[in-house]
């Protein structure tokens, strides 16, 4: 069965990373081969299921995790399907059905349909507010329940269920972790490192049930606590399920294939079924079901070899390794990690730094370990596992950290077969030939090209040995760590500015073909990235891309999980009148607004609206956006100030106010989010602000480089001002230096971390002849904005064009 161009059909049932990883595979291998046909039950494309714990905590969107955007699709010629399950497959006639009634043939079948969260058998698990922790929606619940709720638990204390726990934590969440066994982690950490690693996590806030058997959940239809089977109880509104996994089989059991705990398979991925395989989460090779990602691409690499007709050696297991993403705390874990008499163990414990390495060995070879609080060896110690390297002195004097330090490039003794990457499965082989024979030299080119370094990023240190190691004397350590804006160019940032300057470029078509893209259409993240610098540079001479937006600046709403939108009207410093409260309660009826969210900037959300309303609903309102979907200034949140408080020493909201409306719609490389407290009691949460303004008697404070997430930052004191007039020049200084010197997504206190505090001091604060040219540029710049809804209103060509017959994708957000 071949389509009329001679290729043979492939089908891949799951969108996630071990299907897709197997297709990128084979597009390497041999991709004139298939046909290929995607279907993927999520309404997104493939995306970095292991960053999930990072759009949590909400250090990153859901745009920046993703792997390969719509248009990488299409560029392969790939048929996909989002938000749409298979649910039948016909082995006899090799057809599969899919749930929007499409039945599509095939020669060969991939199945990766992954796994799901194990829910507890026990009384009340179905009761409202008990979810998994398993892909985007899920995290959306968890973020959704930040808000409204104060007590969670999470039940597991393996290494999802500890990313969530903090990432609740980091939310405001008070949470505790329930866990059946004493020891947290108990399959990759032995006792001393497991109470290590509680001990830590207790420090940052944590509360911890272990030994704790889950027997029921209380409460009525909502979950409002947990009871042991002890008789003890814990009180939570939300409880998070990450007891482990359980492969999705059923597909496959109504197929006829062969199912055990997982869909038998055997070295080559092979079902039971002739031309049928599956490959990750939901199979099971030889008693082994694994959970971890770098298993399942080392399978996927065997499968697309065999698809591929390229003899490859077989798929026997993998060693694995586990690393925990979690900010402040350092554990990892490879191979076997428990005593027992027959291993002899190297073991280093200090409590005063709070490190432990324990390296196990079995007749001289080593074959597991465990670091915590320094993991600056895992890399070396997972490959000296993988290749049952032999202990030596060398290697004990680098676990135990005695003697001079090995500064000598180890990765010459590396075999070239020797997994670099194990979360994409790049050998040392594959990445030495890829900068032989491409040219490579710098790691971002080598991520590119070879996928190294894109998922966790653990593996960037040993890729910059393999780099330095290759190139010889022609390595250059700084353009090893140069960061590329994409893959279509060799040039960074600075590059790029510099150029569109010297060469007076004003589009981002005349920045592609002039600088030499490697791809000329440009892709989903130079896009954007390119019609910002323009803009920036030329706020008067470049008319803005707005294709090149993502999908919620260009409909100027919030795209939601169901292709509905989220409008948020402006309330300057969080300030709104009885009548405007009255007239968005009137339009909420109006357009059946499914739910109306007070946000964390002190302003109302209009959530579950149809992109053909959004027009309609922006000229009933009569209000400004709200920019709750740009890269710009979000809000300024203030407390009441003199106006009203006790405390209050200045007149925060007028200053709030004032701000907002002088900054707003103006593009930035990033969301920014401001605050203005009246007095140092910090009820506006100015510390953890882009920019945090703090009034005290006769005096405003000024800290920037605020922000939560995954790395939270605390601002940092810029300057101190006397007058509103210095105040508001300072902050605007400070924001036109950012706009001209920050990455495109790269928020302040990256930027910040980058450039230095002083840097920015010295040139927003000390040298005045800067700081008022910079001033100068800022205002030509807000000279040029526009208010967004009104210009979609009074431009009824634009209307039509942009809400009646544009097909919205979610990959963007």
């Amino acid at each position: 069965m071949t389509n009329l161009d001679g290729k043979k059909r492939l089908v891949i049932v799951g969108n996630g990373m071990a299907g897709i990883n197997t297709v990128e595979h084979i597009l390497k291998l041999s991709p004139n081969t298939y046909q290929i046909t995607v279907f993927g039950s999520e309404p997104y494309p493939n995306y970095n299921r292991i960053q999930l714990s990072y759009v949590l905590e909400k250090s990153k969107s859901i745009e920046e995790i993703i792997l390969n955007d719509r248009d990488w699709y299409d560029a392969h010629g790939i048929e996909l399907y989002t938000g749409t399950h298979v649910t039948a497959i016909d082995t006899e006639q090799k057809t599969v059905e899919a749930s929007n009634g499409m039945v599509v043939p095939y020669d060969r079948l991939v199945i990766a349909t992954g796994s799901r969260p194990f829910m507890l058998p026990v009384p009340g698990v179905d009761k409202q507010g008990i979810v998994g922790f398993r892909d985007i929606a899920d995290c959306e619940q968890m973020l959704h329940a930040a808000d409204l709720y104060r007590k969670a638990a999470v039940i597991g204390g393996g290494l999802l269920g500890l990313e969530a726990a903090k990432g609740l934590l980091k939310l405001g969440m008070e949470v505790t972790v329930v866990h059946l066994f004493r020891e947290l982690m108990e399959r990759q950490l032995d006792p001393v490192a497991s109470h290590m690693l509680q001990a830590e996590l207790e420090s940052q806030g944590l509360q911890f049930a272990t030994g704790k058997q889950t027997a029921e959940f209380l409460g009525d239809e909502r979950v409002s606590g947990i009871r042991f089977a002890d008789g003890t109880e814990l009180e939570a509104e939300f409880v998070v399920m990450a007891a482990g996994i359980k492969p999705n089989t059923e597909l496959a059991q109504s197929a006829g294939l062969a199912v055990n705990r997982g869909i038998l398979v055997d070295d080559y991925m092979r079902t039971s079924a002739p031309d049928v395989y599956a490959v990750g989460e939901c199979n099971e090779h030889r008693g082994i079901s694994y959970g971890l990602v770098a298993p399942l691409f080392e399978q996927g690499a065997v499968l697309a070899k065999h698809l591929c007709d390229i003899e490859t050696p077989p798929y026997e297991g993998s060693v694995v390794s586990t690393q925990l993403k979690i900010s402040g705390v350092d554990v990892f874990s490879a191979g076997e990690f428990m005593d027992t008499e027959d291993l002899a163990v190297v073991r280093m414990h200090d409590d005063w730094r709070r490190i432990y390495k324990k390296v196990l060995m079995r007749g001289g070879r080593i074959i597991g370990g465990i670091l915590v609080g320094d993991g600056r060896e895992a890399s070396r110690l997972q490959q000296w596992i993988r290749t049952g390297a032999i202990m030596t002195e060398a290697i004990h004097t680098a676990i135990v950290g005695q003697g001079a330090p090995d500064t000598e490039n180890t990765v010459a003794d590396l075999a070239d077969e020797e997994i670099v990457c194990g979360c994409n499965g790049v050998s040392k082989k594959r990445i030495v030939d890829a900068i032989t024979e491409n040219g490579l030299t710098t790691v971002e080119e080598i991520k590119s090209t070879t996928s190294a370094c894109r998922s966790c990023g653990g593996c960037r240190p040993v890729i910059e040995q393999i780099l330095q190691y290759v190139l010889g004397d022609q390595y250059d350590s700084a353009a090893a760590k140069k960061e590329t804006i994409c893959s279509c160019t060799s040039l960074s940032r600075d590059e790029v500015v510099r150029e569109i300057k010297e060469k007076g470029l004003i589009t981002s078509q005349e920045v592609r073909y002039a600088l030499e893209w490697n791809n000329k259409e440009g892709c989903s993240k130079c896009r954007p990235a390119l019609n910002y610098y323009l803009g920036m540079i030329w706020p008067a001479e470049h008319v803005d891309e707005r294709d090149s937006r993502f999908v919620n600046e260009r409909m100027h709403a919030n795209i939601q999980k169901d292709g509905t939108f989220g409008v948020v009207p402006r309330m300057y410093g969080g300030v709104t009148t009885p009548e405007d409260l009255r007239l968005i309660a009137d339009i909420a009826v109006k357009y059946n607004v499914k739910m109306v969210k007070v946000t964390g900037g002190q302003r109302l959300d209009l959530l579950g609206i149809k992109k053909e309303d959004l027009p309609n609903i922006w000229k009933d309102l009569g209000m400004p956006s709200g920019y709750a979907y740009a890269k710009a200034l979000r809000t300024v949140k203030t407390c009441v100030g003199s106006q009203f408080c006790r405390f209050g020493t200045k007149d925060s909201i007028t200053m709030g106010v004032l701000i907002e409306k002088r900054f707003e719609r103006l593009d930035m490389p990033a969301k920014f989010k401001m605050a203005v407290n009246g007095c140092p009691r910090n009820c506006a949460e100015s510390s953890t602000k882009d920019i945090g303004i703090v009034g005290n008697e006769g005096a405003w404070e000024l800290y920037v480089g605020g922000n939560g997430g995954i790395k939270a930052r605390l601002a940092e004191l810029l300057c101190k001002v006397k007058t509103d007039e210095e105040l508001l020049e300072i902050i605007a200084a400070f924001i036109q230096h950012y706009r001209e010197t920050g990455k495109y997504l790269e928020r302040t206190s990256d930027w910040i971390e980058r450039v230095g505090l002083q840097s920015i001091m010295d040139t927003v604060v000390n040298d005045l002849d800067n700081r008022h040219a910079l001033v100068e540029r800022i205002e030509l710049a807000l000279s040029q904005v526009q208010e967004p809804w009104n210009e979609i209103l009074d431009n009824q060509n634009l209307r039509e064009k942009m809400f009646d017959d544009v097909r919205i994708s979610t990959t963007q957000s």
